[in-house]
């Protein structure tokens, strides 16, 4: 896939409706400090860039743990694959949750119906056009998301008077911080470590799925550039709403929404797109975050279902290689996995005492940074057993055990010799990100390294294995252009251009709901947008289709 495609989808793998829910709804007390999770993205995504894009590229492999297989051997291919698939569910069932308090606030059901109904709509769109066509789409969402994100920024900005108005009015007393800090230092340490987990979380071979579709080593590069600007961009401008109502609607009770509980503040941003924009933007609104929620949750159905059918049951239980058989059994893994998402989301419905974005933190930093800390260093560090990979998941699993059950607010208050109680939100981010992100660097990441000391020569068959894995991150991958590449290169340009087109009508007939001038106007703007570049699309398209015809003809 050419970059632009590749780049779109790592963008939207960040995003999900819980970026429009559970942390707008965090945005309302966090001040600033939230627009720092996209921030430490933006700057993984820039390492991309410069070092890991290349690298999962060149590791030449279908399915990430394919790459574990090669430098850890096939035990650790088992391990990670089996400790991998948990970790993307529970991540799937908060992204779903999180779609679920939007859609719960826009149709005004029970939030657990939302759950099963929303799930069953995702579970279809993934089940039946696969991983090609979510990465397809995730382009077209991502330019409907940013243009209805920016235009929903401006018309917060020209309502509140000007930029510094907004600000002012809608920041907390401590506009970085927030509020419920007592500690400043916790707040430093927990803003290094959010730095510290999203490089982990965006440089790994875990997630390497993001550019191992690339066509080559230069389209993989491009694309994480592509997701870093992508990032900055909308960093800029998603949280203005959400400040806005923080403003203008500062009581979430009042807002008639009594059916999400203690998640009223997640549905903020609903509220904005709601009151403040014209008639029919919240169907748009609902379709882009099923879109960007469809692109998330496929890591845990299509990505799962890749991993099982790639790493267990081609290699034992069909070892002919049958594609028939194996889509057959893909489809399947992607539907058993869409049910256990739902599970899950239905029980995470019962948990109170965590915010969406709280549980989102526990789950990346407590459950997964084990896994990452392996999958990352073994690119720099040859010289380790094969039991290192393994080994330092355990390790990193009682790490994150001994957080998760043993740290109390009055263990942290007697150690650190408080002299007053944390806050809440203190309690909550210094153990999910700051204690998780640093026991494990304290830990599990010098156990990783410490494994080193017990390295002995493998045998011959792993020793070939290690070493085609680092011959293939180290070279270059240059795919040599025919007619039939330059083709299939051309194709994304028309089909994705026309598509953008078709949204444009699709927008510009809304300004046939009743509105008045300014809302009409509104839809002509991102209309004209959507068309605009649809357009450019084509051109681009038609202009490669005859510069490269030249190219064969000289």
């Amino acid at each position: 896939m050419p970059w632009w495609m590749v780049g779109a989808t790592a963008f939207m793998m960040s995003l999900s409706a819980m970026t429009f829910t559970g942390l707008m709804g965090k945005a309302l007390t966090g001040g600033v400090s939230i627009a720092v999770v996209f921030v430490a993205n933006a700057t993984g995504y820039f390492l991309n860039y410069v070092f890991f894009a290349a690298k999962a590229r060149q590791m030449r492999v279908v399915s990430p743990i394919q790459g574990i297989r090669l430098r850890f051997g096939r035990v650790n291919e088992q391990v990670f694959t089996w400790a991998n698939v948990p970790l993307n569910v529970m991540q799937a069932a908060i992204w779903l949750n999180g779609l679920s308090v939007f859609v719960s606030a826009v149709l005004d059901i029970p939030i657990e119906q939302t759950v099963v109904g929303a799930g069953f709509v995702v579970l279809f769109m993934s089940l039946v056009g696969g991983s090609w066509a979510v990465i397809a789409s995730d382009f077209l969402q991502m330019v409907l998301l940013t243009v209805m994100t920016f235009v929903a920024s401006v018309v917060a900005i020209v309502k509140s008077g000007g930029i510094d108005n907004l600000l002012s009015s809608g920041l907390p007393e401590q506009a970085f911080v927030g509020e419920g800090y007592s500690y400043g230092y916790l707040f430093v340490g927990w803003f290094l470590c959010i730095f510290i987990k999203q490089f982990f979380s965006t440089n790994n071979m875990i997630d390497s799925y993001r550019y191992v579709a690339a066509k080559d080593t230069k389209n993989a590069r491009k694309a994480g550039l592509l997701a870093c600007g992508l990032t900055l961009f909308g960093t800029s401008v998603w949280f203005l709403p959400a400040w806005y109502v923080a403003g203008n609607y500062p009581d979430p009770s009042s807002w008639g929404l009594e059916g999400l509980g203690s998640n009223t503040a997640d549905a903020a941003y609903y509220i904005f797109v709601k009151r403040e924009l014209p008639v029919g933007m919240v169907g748009l609104m609902l379709s882009a975050m099923f879109a960007a929620t469809m692109s998330s949750m496929d890591s845990a159905l299509n990505r799962n279902a890749g991993i099982l059918v790639k790493s267990v049951y081609e290699p034992y239980f069909c070892k002919d290689g049958d594609e028939k058989k194996l889509m057959m059994a893909g489809k399947l893994f992607t539907a058993m996995f869409g049910l256990i998402v739902i599970a899950a989301g239905l029980f995470l419905t019962t948990l109170k005492n965590f915010g969406l974005f709280d549980a989102m933190m526990i789950v990346g930093t407590l459950v997964g940074f084990p896994l990452l800390i392996p999958s990352l260093l073994c690119f720099f560090v040859r010289k380790t057993p094969d039991w290192a990979g393994w080994g330092t998941i355990l390790v990193g699993m009682c790490v994150s055990a001994f957080i998760a059950f043993g740290v109390t607010p009055e263990l942290v208050q007697s150690v650190m010799g408080m002299e007053q109680p944390m806050e809440p939100r203190e309690f909550a981010e210094l153990k999910s990100v700051t204690l998780g992100v640093g026991g494990h660097l304290l830990t599990t990441l010098p156990f990783f390294l410490l494994t080193t000391l017990f390295y002995k020569e493998p045998s011959a068959e792993r020793a070939a294995e290690i070493d085609h894995f680092f011959n293939n991150v180290s070279t270059p991958v240059v795919v040599e252009d025919t007619e039939a590449s330059l083709e299939q290169d051309r194709q994304p340009y028309q089909l994705l251009g026309g598509l953008m087109i078709a949204s444009a009508v699709g927008v510009l007939l809304l300004v046939l709901v009743p509105n008045d001038l300014v809302g009409r106007f509104i839809f002509v703007c991102i209309a004209a947008i959507l068309g605009g570049l649809g357009l450019i699309m084509r051109w681009a398209g038609k202009r490669k289709m005859h510069a490269d015809r030249l190219s064969f003809q000289g």
